[in-house]
């Protein structure tokens, strides 16, 4: 039988109604009106709890304890208020209102499935207030799309990505996941591989102005990028005329090329003004060789794209480099992955990439960051804005929305947002999104961990969803910090006695 919570009162309109209840129904609890032969799927985004004896109009505390000692249990009563979703077969906002006194009634699970059911959805947990309905997301829609994972520290960010990772291996699904910390390393998936790569990338691949931060060369110093310059057209003439000794670094072509110019000023009459200028770059390059000598290596280093394998989590772990590398190896790899799909679906010659792939960006507010210019930020916005016509998906993942690029953000149409407090990430997260209410958004700073308001175009409507538990070996768990002391007491403790032990066999 269906359960009847309350009726509509006061003025109503068709996306809102105000209710009142007997019951105690929760908030983010699906209900559905009738009328005008038609069922109206709605929200609860607001409770109140009242009582018409106790109003507010009674300051003394003894004098409630009095009332209470006489009446007993008071007459209580629920008000609140109910978004409207649409109608059930088509889930467009109805044109009219819901008449006063209309019953509102709970959607039960039945109703909710049919609503939810997605076919070759991905299942990422269930709703809320419904543990029995599961939530599937389309994955078309999601990758074509775009999405952007959005929660402050702890709230189940992680533990949210591997889910998805791990629905979409089930569906074969080929993605690349660029590992800010290096937290992946040790991730197992349960519906398939991973390959993880090592950040390298061959210098040869590298433009100018790429060299010029990686040496910390500012667009100032004109003479100094013009020694670069010369150096870099002197290794790659080199290499391209397959005149370059065997084995010799990249850089030690470069810095080769620059010990020469500087031979020859200083074995000129006159001091050269530039002297100083060809020593300055000369340190800077040998500075930055040593920085990043894993980095850039080899010439004879492959291209991440070419080493991509299909159906997999292909993780870049950039752990170990700095940010301006990090930023460098993800503009490289996103641009020449665009490229290759465009190539492929356009039937241009040159470098294909014959299947979709899903970019997973981790930290991204550092690379596609608000009002600071990055290398990669320009090629996310682009594939923000262009991917969905050739199978180049986005997913941004940042704990600290107000800092990602509300361009960027505001080309992904769905998101998935776990507890937000913070009022600066809130407006920013409602700015860059159509779908999200303030209704839902007064809702993210009481979610629990695991907990998520769900929108966009992968979803039939906003749902708020409880995300099931990762199956594999997890990341981004919280540390056991009394565990972590206690087993390092015990570690010290058992050296101390095999010091001892050795010492007294020894004699010592």
């Amino acid at each position: 039988m269906t359960e009847i919570i309350g009726r509509c009162i006061g003025e109503t309109s068709p996306i809102s109604v105000g209710f009142v209840s007997k019951k105690t129904p929760e908030v983010g609890e699906y209900v559905y009106l009738e009328y005008n032969d038609k069922i109206v799927l709605g929200m609860i985004d607001s409770l109140l709890r009242g009582s018409t004896t106790l109003d507010e109009s009674i300051r003394n505390p003894e004098t409630i304890a009095k009332i209470l000692n006489i009446e007993g249990d008071l007459d209580h009563y629920i008000r609140g208020t109910i978004t409207i979703l649409g109608d059930k077969d088509e889930l467009k906002i109805p044109r009219t209102p819901a008449p006063p006194g209309t019953e509102v009634k709970k959607a039960d699970k039945e109703l909710l499935q049919e609503i939810f059911q997605q076919n070759n959805g991905i299942e990422i947990g269930s709703v809320l207030t419904e543990p029995d309905v599961p939530i599937k997301l389309d994955v078309n829609k999601m990758v074509s799309r775009h999405l952007a994972i959005l929660a402050m520290t702890g709230a189940g960010k992680s533990n949210t990505t591997s889910v998805i990772l791990d629905e979409l291996l089930a569906k074969n699904g080929t993605i690349i996941v660029f590992d800010m910390h290096s937290e992946y390393s040790n991730i197992k998936f349960k519906n398939g591989g991973k390959k993880t790569f090592t950040a390298n990338i061959n210098p040869r691949d590298l433009k100018i102005h790429e060299y010029k931060d990686l040496a910390t060369i500012p667009d100032s110093a004109v003479n100094q990028e013009k020694y670069l310059r010369d150096a870099y057209e002197y290794a790659n003439d080199l290499i391209n005329n397959n005149k370059a000794p065997e084995n010799v670094n990249f850089i030690d072509l470069m810095l080769e090329n620059l010990s020469s110019t500087l031979l020859s000023m200083q074995n000129e009459d006159k001091k050269n003004k530039h002297e100083e200028t060809v020593q300055q770059v000369i340190f800077k390059l040998e500075d930055m060789k040593r920085k990043y000598s894993t980095l850039l290596e080899s010439v004879d280093t492959s291209d991440i794209v070419d080493s991509i394998a299909r159906g997999k989590v292909n993780v870049v772990s950039l752990g170990s480099v700095d940010e301006r590398a990090t930023d460098i190896i993800v503009n490289h790899t996103l641009t020449n992955i665009l490229k290759r799909r465009k190539n492929t679906r356009t039937g241009k010659s040159g470098q294909q990439l014959e299947y979709p792939i899903f970019c997973v960006i981790e930290e991204a507010h550092i690379l596609a960051a608000e009002g600071r210019s990055t290398k990669s930020k320009s090629i996310i916005g682009r594939i923000a804005r262009e991917g969905r016509k050739f199978g180049v998906g986005l997913c941004l993942i940042s704990q600290s929305p107000k800092s990602l690029d509300s361009s960027a953000l505001s080309q992904v149409n769905n998101m998935i947002i776990l507890r937000l407090v913070e009022p600066g990430d809130q407006s920013h997260v409602q700015r860059s999104s159509e779908s999200l209410s303030e209704d839902l958004l007064k809702q993210l700073p009481s979610l629990n961990v695991g907990e998520a308001v769900v929108l966009g175009q992968m979803t039939k409507i906003p749902t708020m969803v409880k995300v099931k538990e990762f199956e594999g070996t997890s990341i981004g768990s919280d540390l056991d910090i009394l565990k972590e002391w206690e087993k390092a007491k015990r570690k010290e403790e058992l050296e101390r006695e095999e010091q001892e032990e050795f010492i007294d066999d020894m004699g010592i």
